[in-house]
């Protein structure tokens, strides 16, 4: 987004909560994405099993708790201002490590639930590289995929976690993103989990902790 493109929407100048190493010092960052009905703390508290040394956590807040108000599989107009929104709060995040030294590339969006969809949505409209994308029980945005997501990806390390019968993530739209991300060129896994429901597992946090190892190794 430059800064032509900034939107000024619901959650804009929400508190953007931190934590992990400091900003200052840190080599790499997470942006961290909440789901509905949650908060940044919580995702700051989660990030709290997969950080590692010199790894600053920046987690946006949404207003009221919620990015957008409908399903994310509903028409994408349906869903703003917010969607757009909750978009211009992840890139706020990732200016902030930037202005503090910490290259986009050793950046990495990590999201639950609405916080997933968002972050991968914002990945696939900004594409170059990064230091990663963990989408738990999440996908693109919209009642139809578009076409023709143009961009390169640059092998961006993703992973995408998601049950076979989550209540709100069709696993349809999992194998979807997934074949999206693969077309921008991005380095993508991902692993559906029988009849876990909606949530996050040890399998998935154990993969993601040596992603973000990597980030600093």
């Amino acid at each position: 987004m430059s800064a032509d493109d900034r939107v000024d929407g619901p959650h804009q100048n929400q508190q953007l909560v931190t934590g992990g190493t400091d900003l200052a010092d840190a080599e790499a960052a997470l942006v961290l994405t909440h789901g509905r009905g949650a908060t940044a703390r919580g995702m700051i508290q989660m990030a709290g099993e997969i950080h590692r040394d010199g790894v600053a956590l920046l987690a946006p807040q949404a207003a009221r708790q919620t990015w957008y108000p409908n399903s994310f599989l509903a028409p994408v107009e349906r869903n703003e201002p917010g969607r757009s929104s909750g978009l211009q709060a992840i890139s706020d995040a990732i200016a902030e490590a930037n202005d503090a030294g910490i290259p986009t590339e050793r950046i990495m969006l990590v999201g639950f639930s609405q916080g997933a969809c968002l972050a991968s949505e914002y990945l696939a409209r900004n594409p170059r590289r990064y230091g990663g994308l963990a989408a738990f029980s999440g996908g693109l945005i919209g009642e139809d995929l578009d076409d023709d997501y143009p961009g390169d990806l640059e092998e961006t390390p993703v992973f995408l976690g998601c049950s076979d019968v989550d209540p709100h993530i069709p696993e349809e739209r999992v194998h979807d993103t997934a074949a999206v991300l693969e077309d921008m060129n991005a380095d993508v896994t991902k692993r559906l989990y029988e009849g876990m429901g909606h949530g996050i597992n040890e399998d998935e946090m154990e993969y993601v902790s040596g992603m973000v190892a990597e980030l600093v190794d």
